[in-house]
């Protein structure tokens, strides 16, 4: 295990911790699969969970990517995440994976990136912003959607998450910083990586039908021949 620190465009050192095994050569041959979350405050503290010795041991290395918009440097690590920062949170990510690779920890045909709900808002972001960076995707449950169900008030979530992302139904200012970053409004006609997007039927935090209209967007525009799955869980809900 190992704590590095991985230098994003605005100088700030974004913490990232490694799981991998002993001798792992920097080659930048690795496989890699790369998580965050990056949101409400939350931080993804490292832990012991046994299911990703079945990848470690096969030689991949497991990292978690520390972005703002957690907590785990403190409450201001927090804020340069949210509302009219929340760039930041997806500028992370992209530059925590560049620098894993320009250091040789991975390389862009062998990182695959994985994050749920907020964390597949993220994804659905990154693969936007940087689609030759990831050789895969996993987005789970994710909030790709932002802007039609942000100004939706009947959804259960989306008065309370106005403190989160802005309220767009009334602030032309916070319309136009959550439409530059929304996902299924920026999916435009480029190379994509592969994607497994799952959704769950009765998900009643985020909807089954933004994963399902950011895949077919997603298939529509892309100009490659990469694969995009759509795996819906017709018995689950936003746990999975």
């Amino acid at each position: 295990t190992k704590r590095v620190w991985a230098a994003a465009r605005d100088g700030v050192k974004v913490p990232i911790s490694l799981v991998m095994k002993k001798n792992t050569k920097l080659d930048g041959k690795s496989p890699m699969l790369l998580y965050a979350y990056g949101s409400y405050g939350y931080s993804t503290m490292p832990n012991f969970s046994p299911h990703y010795f079945s990848l470690v041991d096969r030689g991949m290395t497991f990292a978690i990517a520390h972005i703002r918009g957690g907590s785990e440097l403190g409450e201001k690590w927090r804020q340069d995440g949210r509302m009219f920062k929340k760039i930041n949170t997806f500028n992370d990510f992209v530059d925590s994976a560049k620098w894993l690779i320009s250091n040789k920890y991975t390389s862009p045909d062998r990182i695959v990136i994985e994050g749920g709900s907020a964390g597949g808002l993220l994804m659905g972001a990154v693969v936007n912003q940087s689609p030759e960076t990831f050789r895969a995707a996993i987005v789970q449950v994710p909030f790709v959607d932002v802007m039609n169900t942000m100004i939706d008030d009947t959804l259960p979530l989306t008065t309370e998450e106005w403190i989160e992302w802005g309220n767009p139904r009334d602030d032309k200012k916070a319309w136009d910083y959550m439409y530059s970053y929304s996902p299924y409004d920026n999916i435009r006609a480029q190379n994509y990586p592969n994607m497994l997007v799952e959704v769950s039927l009765n998900d009643s935090q985020v909807p089954y039908w933004e994963g399902a209209k950011f895949v077919a967007k997603v298939r529509e525009m892309k100009t490659d021949n990469n694969t995009v799955l759509l795996k819906t869980n017709m018995g689950a809900g936003h746990g999975g």
